[in-house]
């Protein structure tokens, strides 16, 4: 099994599953202080947002989007409203690679970066509180 590092060297683009599997060693490389909430976060990979999806955020390209995170977020939860969906973060592979493709970014650092993003909306966070997040974990630019 490959390590996140061996990862790191992604030449072609990868496709669902082998974006998936890094999008599951990343999310093992986030800080503990966040991983240990989301351990029920499903971690989904499609190509592109949904058609629906792109209306409801109003998308001009499909492009527009990188990650989504679906679910009901912590500061808004109920032990009194019951929830029918796991929470769920949807990373979207066509835009995460164009992305990658634009910016010579290390494809592994890109996914971690957009999964801490959109777990961090599962609790609420502000961008500044998941840039220092990412910081914790020796992302620092």
């Amino acid at each position: 099994m490959a390590t996140i590092t061996s990862l790191r060297r992604f030449t072609t683009a990868p496709s669902l599953e082998e974006m998936e599997a890094i999008a599951e060693r990343a999310a093992a490389d986030i800080p503990e202080e966040l991983r240990r909430h989301v351990r029920n976060v499903v971690i989904h990979v499609e190509d592109f947002p949904d058609e629906e999806t792109e209306r409801e955020m109003g998308l001009e390209s499909p492009f527009d989007l990188l990650g989504l995170y679906r679910g009901v977020g912590m500061p808004w939860q109920s032990v009194t409203a019951p929830r029918a969906e796991p929470d769920m973060v949807f990373l979207y592979r066509r835009p995460i690679l164009d992305y990658w493709c634009e910016t010579g970014e290390d494809l592994t650092h890109l996914i971690r970066h957009v999964l801490i993003h959109e777990i961090g909306h599962h609790f609420g966070f502000s961008d500044d509180d998941m840039d220092a997040l990412e910081r914790q974990g020796g992302d620092e630019e």
